[in-house]
């Protein structure tokens, strides 16, 4: 009794807890409605590995991010209307020249809305960011290895996001209506209406009747800043969803293996990098947006089906669609009364072709190899030479296009013939990916052989010393424990083989066609041929046991 007497007058024993403030009330309710406080705990300590390569994602995030906020901001002014107006404004050359509303509004963000031209710029150059980045950014996926189970579903996402976002950069760049824009749908149209037999309905439904229509804007609006940034918000979601799901990939390195994550947690470490990353972003968006002048529409007019701009090129990530038209020859064939048109048509099909190259990999590579384990150890490039030669020949038909496709603008600045250009161009499309892919694959079985050498004999010094009969050695230095690991860590399975085709007990098994190709593409990609035996235990500690460094 005295002992609760005292606890009761609080001179003695344990005293009474202090009432709950607001903030923790609050977050009780919503804990017991919601599961925060176990999803909190399970996930904000989560580890993120720590490499500079990681962050092209995020800067594929923070440009759509920007885009979504200029976006947003250009919206509110923007009248996509094709109603055609006699323009009196603030820019005096252009005054009085008929025009659409909707080009006439552009030119209105960008002389009479405060910050609008400043925001024009930031939105454009960040669409180009976004587009740069998610293709750095799939190119370090796909070298490294990183779409491999369980991350094939992420890949389709990025894949995806790629695709829609070449899209909504046409649709985009063509909502102004001047005549750079106004070239470019006609260059859209003209490739559609390649589409054999039902090329003409589809143009017709698409632009509203006869090129260039005048419902073709008001369309290409809600596509622009509605559906297309939708579907992409909802995959961005997804792929970051994925991304948590399945841990962070990690480069090879001590204490890092395919359950053991080694970085800093996502609370507080990486959340203040990330958001300190993303103002770096905004910022530099923000500078090129106020230093580089970018799609200057009152330098290039309203669109007129009769005009063309000079030198009038599509932005990087169509460059090479461009290209591929403009390097194909002008096939025409003439079939009972209808004109089909395979100069156009051929290259306007190989672009998502190409692309879906690219997409597909993942899948067939999984088919070959036969792998069904989880890979969370990124692959060095030179590790697999042949998947290396592959994306390095992928890069480099890219590139070609891309020339192809600005064939007269590196005609007249290097002062070349653009017919020498042109076939420069068609002859390299077949030689300077195989070139590539030699040159590639040589290099990464040179830097497996110098990897062999280093785990062996050590690192070279440049110290040298004379030996007591004379003789001339280079000291080398032997390797610390973490960079042997780093490079003998990757495996070296034998590729997939048939096997015997007769049994022990004489009788011929059936092999399908499937197979053999699979055999055959096992061995081409990732034979003896294709790698450098890496040291084996008795190998090192034979070489090393001496006195050889």
């Amino acid at each position: 009794m005295d002992g609760a007497r005292s606890g009761n007058d609080g001179t003695t024993g344990a005293r009474r807890s202090a009432p709950p403030g607001k903030g923790e009330k609050i977050a009780d309710w919503a804990d017991g409605r919601l599961g925060l406080y176990a999803l909190a705990k399970a996930n904000m300590r989560k580890v993120f590995p720590d490499h500079w390569s990681f962050m092209l994602g995020e800067v594929c995030l923070y440009s759509f991010l920007v885009l979504i906020l200029t976006g947003v901001y250009l919206t509110l002014f923007f009248d996509p209307s094709t109603n055609e107006v006699v323009y009196n404004g603030t820019y005096e050359p252009l005054n009085g020249v008929l025009m659409t509303r909707a080009y006439e509004s552009t030119l209105d963000i960008s002389f009479d809305v405060r910050g609008g031209l400043l925001i024009r710029q930031i939105h454009h150059w960040a669409a180009l960011v976004f587009v740069t980045g998610m293709l750095v950014h799939m190119m370090r996926v796909f070298f490294t290895g990183a779409f491999r189970k369980p991350r094939e579903i992420n890949w389709v996402f990025g894949w995806t996001l790629l695709m829609l976002g070449i899209i909504t950069g046409l649709t985009g760049y063509s909502l102004p209506d001047d005549l750079l824009s106004g070239t470019g749908l006609r260059f859209a149209h003209g490739a559609i209406l390649s589409i054999p037999i039902v090329g003409t309905y589809v143009a017709f439904f698409l632009f509203g009747g006869e090129f260039p229509g005048e419902d073709f804007i008001a369309r290409l609006y809600p596509i622009h800043i509605l559906l297309l940034p939708g579907i992409m918000l909802g995959l961005v979601v997804a792929h970051l969803i994925l991304v948590f799901y399945h841990k962070h990939t990690q480069y090879p390195g001590p204490g890092r293996d395919q359950k053991t994550v080694v970085g800093m947690p996502f609370l507080p470490v990486y959340m203040a990098k990330a958001g300190g990353f993303f103002f770096l972003v905004f910022g530099v968006l923000a500078l090129m947006g106020g230093i580089a002048s970018i799609n200057p529409v009152w330098a290039f007019g309203p669109y007129r089906p009769d005009l063309v701009t000079t030198g009038a090129q599509p932005d990087w990530y169509l460059g090479f669609s461009e290209g591929l038209i403009r390097v194909m020859p002008g096939w025409e064939i003439n079939f009972w009364g209808h004109t089909l048109e395979p100069g156009v048509f051929i290259p306007f099909s190989l672009f998502p072709l190409i692309l879906l190259a690219l997409g597909v990999y993942p899948f067939i590579e999984a088919w070959i190899t036969g792998d069904k384990r989880e890979h969370h150890i990124l692959d060095r490039p030179r590790n697999v030479p042949v998947r290396t030669g592959l994306g390095a020949a992928w890069l480099s038909l890219y590139a070609v296009l891309l020339i192809g496709g600005g064939n007269d603008i590196v005609a007249t600045h290097l002062h070349l013939s653009i017919n020498v250009i042109t076939w420069f161009v068609r002859i390299s499309v077949f030689v300077v990916p195989v070139l590539t892919y030699y040159v590639t694959t040589r290099i990464c079985l040179g830097l497996q052989r110098r990897d062999r050498d280093k785990v062996l004999h050590g690192r070279e010094t440049g110290t040298i010393k004379r030996l007591p009969h004379g003789a001339y050695i280079e000291i080398h230095e032997p390797l610390s424990q973490a960079q042997l690991f780093t490079l003998t860590q990757h495996e070296q399975p034998p590729p997939y083989e048939i096997g015997p085709l007769v049994d022990a007990n004489g009788v011929r098994r059936r092999v399908g066609p499937t197979q053999r190709v699979r055999a055959r593409l096992a061995r081409a990609m990732f034979g003896p041929q294709t790698r450098i035996t890496k040291p084996t235990v008795e190998e090192y500690r034979e070489v090393t046991s001496g006195d050889h460094h």
